[in-house]
């Protein structure tokens, strides 16, 4: 056993968590980051659509409010990433050209109707549209589709291109792959991490970005796992859609995200917007498989030609009332968890509420930090006077 002292120790190597890192070190501090599989979680899985208005339900202007800070921050957040990182403009994916909404019965339609009435009372940007100017949006819609929207303020990024970003501008060097068996605290304070090896990694902050496990390290993070399966379908370009579709199909949800094209031509659709509350295994189920294609193509049948590449199925982050938890849970640690299905729309939040916690004063990380201990406070679930009690046995590390 050997230990280690750092300014800042991140638990997680997620999109969240390496965006943690990355901010950490850009304020000088000495990181390092324990992760036994960096990026394989939700991180892995994500389709990276940015939104904020479809993603708003009843009840949830929080979240509302959250999202639409964080997307407005994603244009600076990538183009730093990107210079960080040494790529060219563009290498994360970003792109704004909005998000088309669309319906596929009578039901369908009266309930985007009803999401649509609930954005304009919250001051969202969307329109319904009819169904000519949806298919001029986009030419692939399919013709049994009977309602649509055009939403201008949802975006979209590529997840696993943002990620690797992410590690290059932390530096590889500094994500070492190991989880985590339990936090070491002293008189009521978070004084580092012990890995699952048995080596001590000291810190003067530790942030957990562990995801769904993160609950598993410290019973005031309040996480569980919430389970998603996405397709990846590769498509001749000419047959992908050219902005994210995302739709309804009796009442089920589906999603359809383009990234950019490839050089053999061909274009990656990922598919998806499955979520149970089941254990955090990467089974993927035939139903969910079935489920997904069949509703996907009454919407864009131009992907019956797609090649069915890749299956993957990982846990979401989740807690009581899915808001994430941003912010200081005791002295010494900072939570950073619990981002549900937005990890990647939050993450320049995230980013800037970080930089607000290393000292920044800056107008995006003062506002971050409010639109935080607003909305994503992680004492609102200690029940404790003592955060030391809420402690508890160990537990692996995980990916944001």
């Amino acid at each position: 056993m050997s230990a280690s002292t750092h300014d800042v120790v991140v638990v997680g190597a997620g999109i969240v968590g390496l965006t943690a890192a990355w901010r950490a070190r850009c304020a000088g501090a000495d990181v390092v980051v324990l992760d036994p599989a960096p990026g394989d979680g939700a991180t892995h899985a994500a389709a990276g659509m940015l939104a904020p208005v479809m993603e708003a339900g009843f009840g949830e202007e929080a979240h509302a409010r959250l999202g639409t800070a964080s997307v407005a921050l994603w244009p600076a957040y990538a183009r730093e990433l990107e210079a960080a990182a040494g790529l060219a403009s563009g290498a994360v994916g970003l792109d704004t050209s909005g998000t088309l909404a669309v319906a596929y019965d009578a039901d369908d339609r009266a309930a985007l109707r009803r999401m649509l009435d609930l954005h304009a009372r919250w001051g969202l940007g969307s329109a319904e549209i009819g169904a000519d100017e949806a298919r001029r949006r986009e030419p692939g819609v399919g013709p049994r589709v009977t309602g649509a929207a055009w939403v201008p303020g949802d975006h979209r990024a590529d997840p696993r291109a943002v990620h690797a970003a992410l590690t290059a501008a932390v530096g590889p060097e500094r994500v070492v792959r190991r989880g985590v068996a339990s936090l070491c605290w002293s008189g009521g304070r978070v004084t580092g991490a012990v890995d699952d090896r048995g080596d001590t990694h000291r810190a003067g902050t530790v942030v957990l970005a562990a995801g769904h496990a993160s609950g598993l390290l410290f019973a005031g993070a309040r996480t569980r796992p919430v389970t998603g399966t996405t397709l990846r379908l590769l498509v001749d370009a000419d047959r992908a859609p050219r902005v994210v579709v995302r739709g309804a199909v009796q009442g089920r949800p589906v999603y359809a995200v383009p990234h950019p094209p490839r050089p053999d031509g061909s274009r990656e659709v990922v598919v998806g917007a499955t979520s149970d509350e089941r254990g955090a295994d990467h089974l993927t189920r035939a139903g969910d498989v079935y489920a997904l294609l069949r509703d996907v193509r009454v919407l864009l049948p131009g992907l019956d030609e797609a090649v069915l590449a890749e299956t993957t199925t990982r846990a979401r982050p989740g807690t009581p009332d899915n808001a994430p938890l941003i912010g200081w849970a005791a002295e010494g640690l900072y939570l950073a968890t619990g981002h549900h299905r937005n990890g990647i729309l939050l993450a320049p939040l995230t980013a800037a509420a970080v930089d607000h916690a290393l000292g920044a004063r800056d107008a995006p990380s003062v506002a971050a930090a409010e639109a935080a201990a607003r909305h994503a406070d992680p004492l609102r679930y200690l029940t404790s006077a003592h955060p030391a009690d809420q402690t508890v046995g160990a537990g692996p590390g995980g990916t944001a």
